[in-house]
C-alpha cells in the first residue's frame, strides 16, 4: 500500500491577482512619474479649482478603466490558447519598466517642459469639460496603454480565471491612479512654490527612476 500525498484544496486566495503589493508600488510610482497627465493637474488646480481637479481624476481613471479591460479581453484569450506566451509578456513588461526608469533619470538630469504639455491638454473650464480633458488624456497616453498590454499582465495568475483577475488589477489600477492624483493636486494647492521648485521635481525623478529599473529587472527576471 503506497502513500499518496493529501490532496489540497484551492484556496479562493489562488484565483485572483497575485503579487499585489508590488503591483501597487508599480502603478504607484508610474502614476508620479512627470508627462501630459501631471501637467494637467497642475492647470486644472492652479486655474480653475479643486472641484474641475477632481472631475479630471474622474476622467483620468475611466480611460485607465478602458486601457485595462480592453487589453484585459484580448489578453485572456492569449493565455488561454498559448502559455508560453506569458514569458514573452514578463520580459516586455520588464522592458518597459527598464525603458520608463532610464528615461525619468534622463529627466531628472535634463528637465522637460511640461508647460507646453499642460497647453496642450487645456481644455473647456466645466466640469463636463474638465472630466472629458481626463479621459482624453488617459486614452492619448501610449504609456497607459503600454503598461495594460505588458506590464499589467505580469501580475495576473494563470491558474485562475484572467479575464475578471485582470479587470481586477485594472480597477485597483485606476484606484492607485486615483489615490496619488487626490495627494497630488491638494499638495499643488497647499504648497504651489514648493511643488514648482527644480530642485523637489529633479530628486523625485531620480528616486522613481531608480525604482523602477529595479522592478524592471525584477519583472522581467520573474522574482
Amino acid at each position: 500500500m503506497t502513500d499518496h500525498p493529501p490532496r489540497t484544496r484551492k484556496k479562493a486566495g489562488d484565483t485572483v491577482p497575485t503579487h499585489l503589493p508590488l503591483f501597487v508600488i508599480t502603478t504607484w510610482l508610474l502614476a508620479m512619474l512627470p508627462g501630459a497627465g501631471q501637467a494637467l493637474m497642475v492647470r486644472q488646480v492652479l486655474e480653475l479649482g479643486p472641484r474641475p481637479a477632481r472631475a479630471t481624476i474622474a476622467g483620468n481613471a475611466t480611460g485607465l478603466l478602458v486601457w485595462s479591460t480592453a487589453a484585459a479581453v484580448g489578453l485572456s484569450a492569449v493565455l488561454l490558447a498559448n502559455p508560453h506566451a506569458y514569458l514573452l509578456v514578463r520580459l516586455a513588461g520588464g522592458a518597459v519598466l527598464l525603458l520608463l526608469g532610464f528615461n525619468t533619470l534622463r529627466a531628472a538630469v535634463k528637465q522637460t517642459a511640461d508647460e507646453a504639455l499642460c497647453a496642450a491638454t487645456a481644455g473647456p473650464t466645466g466640469l463636463r469639460g474638465a472630466y472629458g480633458a481626463g479621459l482624453g488624456t488617459a486614452l492619448g497616453n501610449p504609456k497607459a496603454g503600454v503598461f495594460a498590454v505588458s506590464v499589467l499582465p505580469q501580475f495576473v495568475t494563470t491558474d485562475g480565471p484572467v479575464l475578471p483577475s485582470s479587470i481586477a488589477l485594472g480597477v485597483l489600477w485606476a484606484l492607485v491612479n486615483v489615490s496619488w492624483y487626490v495627494l497630488f493636486t491638494w499638495a499643488v494647492g497647499r504648497g504651489r512654490a514648493l511643488v514648482s521648485r527644480p530642485a523637489v521635481r529633479r530628486g523625485l525623478n531620480i528616486v522613481t527612476g531608480v525604482v523602477l529599473c529595479g522592478l524592471g529587472v525584477a519583472v522581467a527576471g520573474g522574482v
